[in-house]
């Protein structure tokens, strides 16, 4: 045991750790122990999934609370979850039994009478989302002054969770609207198991504060990792194709139905297909069910129901969800788990892989690949999906590289709705009062300038969402008030139009799109019919049936970094065979491999097919793609005579009135304004993309887009170096 960082626990964590048996404290423990209690920095704990994260930072702030009792809520835990809250309340409740210390989780779900006893007694842990607290700080400042007046900790839980959005910049807002109203700075404590890049998080998390970050756990902890990729070849031949999809299913079946494993794909009508293939497989065997599905669109109860059967069922359980069980929900020790395609990025593949083998330390990974093949045209030839597993595996195992995190430049939509939760909270404030309220804010102070938030401000009360009163003050309008008493309000990602499917046995999940009256699909793992709709109250009635279709939901697929698709072409070109393919995988590589460099592609960005047509590959990510395939559409057309710009993620496919040579000429020359947003969009075009850009007038709509979802720097670097 290392003695000195156990010795300064408290005496009841002490008793907790000689309960549990165990004979040593983590590095990463022992690290968090003297950085919380010797310095009064913020602190990052980024080490692996199970490696005692929770316990390293718990450990010593409880220490700290026990010597030293705080006259309020001495630690907010801000979780992204609330399934993951509920599991951190249990652990943390088992440890706090001897210390009376209460503990209060604290989120949509939990009753209004355990609410009131957390307001009555102020006092231990409160577990919250970002959006009970938006909730709390909105609708009653005074309650949460009393809560949190002499708060000592603010844990913020999975916090690359919250980097790079608008859910983190949120977190931030009310963070230092929290400050100014208790007049009390505490520490932030954030954890996390992918990060790479520390300096961002180091940024992220000290934002609107004066103290250093130290990060602990920095260190490689040994552990063993298994990892397989299995490719199947699709035909174009019907019925050749059915027999590799039959193949291809019993593959899926006989690697996860006598396990605890878990299946991620990257859609929930992937992760509904799956499931249902391998019910129907153990249907037609005879074999018992133990199949089932987790993803946003499932109700809680049913979420709640596949966890607990990963963790405490005995025998195999199979579990096929999305970006749901990505984060560190304890589910227990899993034998495997298995990815269907590849995932999108780095991050999601090492929040995926610490799933499994949590207690052993050996994490296991099988990636299954089916490739269609295709006679469309040489890009199509390519199995992207296979060559992205692979690069993602190789930064991985190379240099152990996560992408790195932005905050969005123009968080146009995000101002809009603090300005009203500000209001809110003060009823009342005059201009200045409310600018500085909300410019000064750290999501916003180096990002929107004065100008910008007085246009904002402007067209808010113009369309009635701020009004004017008499003494010059301003106060939430009519459409603001609709919108505030909203309980969607709270957060800031996008709501999607959804509605409720019930059975006789209760709430199902739900669906973007409303089905006619008979018609029939399958929702967590089950097959429905609708039998009757009640459009106000968008509930859908269904009953069980044995065969039906799987419905498609809205959402876009992930973003993909530049470094990952540059290590997609390193693959193609180098002669490197990956220990980790099978020789099905193997088999399909060596083909892409001499797709690719018969075609040429690896060495010419410019590849033409006819006199004034030709496909694009400049082999960069998704964001600079988007951007590029905007300025050839929109800004570039007429400068280049471009009659046609199509193609996918990864190439385009362009018709000019110039030849390719005279294209590519042109593009050394190039010369455009990057903050000119008529060159990537119409003069019409105002993207709405974030919740609250309604409120939001047009030409800063078409700013935030420039800025935030394309990078016409890189993307005109790009295009001068074809």
């Amino acid at each position: 045991m290392s003695q000195n960082a156990f010795e300064r626990y408290a005496p009841f964590i002490q008793e907790y750790i000689y309960q549990k048996n165990w004979t040593d404290l983590r590095e990463v423990q022992v690290e968090a122990c003297n950085e919380i209690l010797d310095t009064d920095d913020h602190v990052i704990i980024a080490s692996g999934t199970a490696s005692g994260k929770t316990e390293a930072a718990f450990f010593p702030i409880l220490t700290t609370l026990y010597n030293q009792p705080s006259n309020s809520v001495g630690v907010m835990y801000i979780g992204p979850l609330k399934a993951l809250i509920n599991d951190q309340f249990e652990r943390l409740s088992e440890l706090l039994e001897e210390s009376y210390i209460p503990v209060w989780p604290w989120h949509g779900d939990i009753s209004q009478s355990i609410k009131k006893r957390a307001l009555k007694e102020a006092k231990g842990i409160l577990q919250i989302t970002p959006e009970s607290l938006e909730a709390l700080l909105m609708r009653h400042p005074g309650d949460a002054k009393r809560l949190f007046s002499d708060l000592r900790f603010v844990v913020i839980d999975e916090i690359h969770a919250f980097m790079g959005t608008d859910r983190g910049l949120q977190v931030l807002c009310l963070l230092s609207r929290l400050e100014k109203i208790t007049d009390c700075y505490p520490r932030r404590i954030g954890l996390s198991a992918t990060l790479n890049d520390y300096e961002p998080a180091q940024h992220f998390l000290a934002s609107g504060t004066r103290r250093g970050v130290k990060v602990v756990g920095i260190k490689r902890h040994a552990r063993t990792i298994s990892l397989c990729v299995e490719s199947f070849q699709l035909p174009k031949e019907p019925l050749k194709a059915e027999n590799i999809v039959k193949e291809y299913n019993e593959f899926l079946y006989q690697n996860s139905h006598k396990k605890k494993c878990l299946i991620f794909t990257n859609s929930r009508g992937g992760a509904e297909k799956v499931i249902t293939d391998l019910k129907n497989i153990a249907y037609a065997r005879q074999e018992t069910d133990v199949f089932f599905v987790h993803h946003g669109s499932i109700s809680a109860a049913l979420r709640r129901e596949a966890e607990t059967a990963l963790r405490d069922a005995e025998g195999a359980t199979v579990t096929a969800a999305t970006l749901t069980l990505e984060l560190g929900i304890d589910i227990g020790d899993l034998d495997s788990t298995i990815q269907i395609g590849a995932p999108y990025s780095c991050s999601s593949f090492v929040q995926r892989l610490g799933r499994s083998g949590r207690r052993t330390g050996k994490s296991q990974m099988l990636f299954v690949n089916i490739f269609e093949e295709s006679d469309k045209n040489l890009f199509e030839r390519l199995p992207w999906e296979l060559l992205r597993a692979i690069a993602i595996i190789q930064l991985y195992l190379e240099e152990r590289w996560v992408e790195p995190f932005y905050m969005k430049e123009k968080p146009f939509s995000l101002v809009a709705h603090q300005t009203l939760s500000v209001l809110m909270s003060y009823g009342e404030l005059s201009p200045p009062e409310l600018a500085r309220n909300v410019l000064l804010l750290p999501a916003f102070r180096n990002s929107i300038s004065q100008d910008e938030y007085r246009e904002i401000l402007q067209y808010m009360l113009e369309n009635d969402y701020l009004q004017k009163v008499e003494n010059g003050g301003i106060i939430v309008g009519i459409k603001g008030e609709r919108i505030v008493n909203h309980y969607s309000f709270y957060a800031v990602f996008q709501d999607e139009q959804v509605f409720h499917v019930h059975s006789q046995e209760g709430e199902i999940g739900t669906l973007d799109n409303c089905p006619a009256i008979g018609e029939a699909f399958v929702l967590a793992g089950n097959m429905w019919r609708v039998l009757e709709l009640d459009e106000n109250r968008k509930i859908i009635y269904v009953r069980s049936i044995k065969n039906s279709r799987i419905p498609i939901w809205n959402g876009s697929g992930g973003h993909i970094h530049t470094k990952v698709v540059h290590r997609i072409r390193r693959i193609l070109t180098e002669n490197v065979r990956y220990s980790y393919l099978s020789p099905n995988a193997s088999e399909v590589l060596e083909e892409a491999r001499k797709t690719a460099k018969n075609s040429g592609m690896l060495e010419n960005n410019v590849i033409p097919y006819s006199a004034n047509s030709f496909y694009l590959c400049p082999w960069v990510g998704s964001k600079e793609m988007k951007t590029i395939k905007r300025l050839l559409s929109y800004g570039l057309k007429d400068f280049l005579q471009i009659y046609s710009v199509s193609g996918g993620s990864h190439y385009l496919q362009i018709t000019s009135g110039l030849s390719v040579v005279e294209v590519v000429n042109k593009l050394h020359e190039l010369s455009v304004d990057c903050d000119n947003d008529n060159m990537v969009l119409t003069e019409k075009q105002a993207p709405k993309i974030d919740k609250y850009d309604g409120m939001v007038p047009d030409n800063l709509l078409r700013k935030a887009f420039l800025h935030n979802e394309l990078n016409v720097e890189s993307a005109v670097k790009i295009l001068r170096e074809l």
